[in-house]
């Protein structure tokens, strides 16, 4: 059976993922309409009844708008966080489609394993995913600040990685966001930039040589572009002699498109 990863959407306006495996499908973040999820499940030929999960990553609204429409609309889903994130969500969602998981404990959605990694962002208990069938995984990383050793452990197996690339530090401190909200993104608990990005797949890279796909995601609307993550990520693997091709892939995912369906 093949192992398909899609995004609906990545961005600071909102994120949506689908990981299909078998009959088996299931959303990492709802902050987008549910309007265009429901396209996008339509889009991938996915059937409202194969998707039994939404895994939420954290409680900030670019992740969690549509939980309330989905967990009523869609009849086998259940939404799963841990108690923090379920104490911090101000959505309505039913209470018999509340699940929940403890950071760092697999769980399993049909065949598909959910390992679920504490991360560096300023919400409550915000964490990463890693997905598990048929010896491939899936990794999504984004809304962190840094990437720890115990982070990049989580990662480094990853077949397909999606990984955050906010913003281009340069343009973020020329933007006109409030000095405050600066110091947020580029904390250790804000989101990771271009730079950072670049330097943790040169670290992937030399701790495991296997083939991988990277996903660049969660991008800044205002302050980083796509053809701009591409230019400086790629200029910093250059710079240590890494180069795309059959043993490394990279794309972007964007914030207003669905994304080509990636077979693990």
């Amino acid at each position: 059976m093949q192992l398909n990863f899609c995004s609906f959407a990545s961005g600071s306006s909102g994120n949506c993922y689908m990981v299909r495996y078998g009959d088996t499908a299931l959303l990492i973040d709802a902050g987008i309409s549910g309007k265009r999820i429901f396209e996008g499940l339509e889009r991938t030929g996915t059937p409202l009844e194969m998707v039994e999960a939404v895994l939420v990553t954290h409680e900030h609204i670019d992740h969690v708008k549509s939980l309330p429409i989905l967990t009523k609309k869609v009849p086998n889903i259940k939404a799963y966080a841990n108690e923090k994130t379920w104490k911090s969500i101000e959505r309505n969602v039913a209470e018999e489609k509340k699940a929940f998981f403890t950071t760092g404990e697999d769980f399993y959605i049909g065949e598909i394993m959910v390992r679920p990694f504490a991360i560096s962002h300023d919400a409550a208990e915000p964490v990463g995913f890693s997905l598990y069938a048929d010896n491939r995984q899936i990794s999504v990383l984004t809304d962190s600040g840094c990437v720890t050793d115990a982070i990049f452990a989580e990662i480094m197996d990853a077949d397909l990685l999606v990984l955050e690339a906010n913003h281009e530090v340069e343009v973020l401190q020329m933007c006109s966001y409030p000095y405050q909200t600066k110091r947020r993104i580029l904390g250790d608990r804000g989101h990771l930039s271009n730079v950072t990005a670049g330097n943790c797949i040169c670290k992937l890279i030399e701790a495991k040589d296997k083939a991988r796909r990277i996903l660049l995601g969660h991008l800044s609307h205002q302050n980083n572009e796509p053809e701009l993550a591409k230019m400086t990520i790629g200029n910093i693997l250059q710079e240590e002699d890494i180069y795309l091709g059959d043993r490394l892939k990279m794309d972007v995912i964007l914030r207003d498109r669905i994304s080509p369906v990636y077979v693990v």
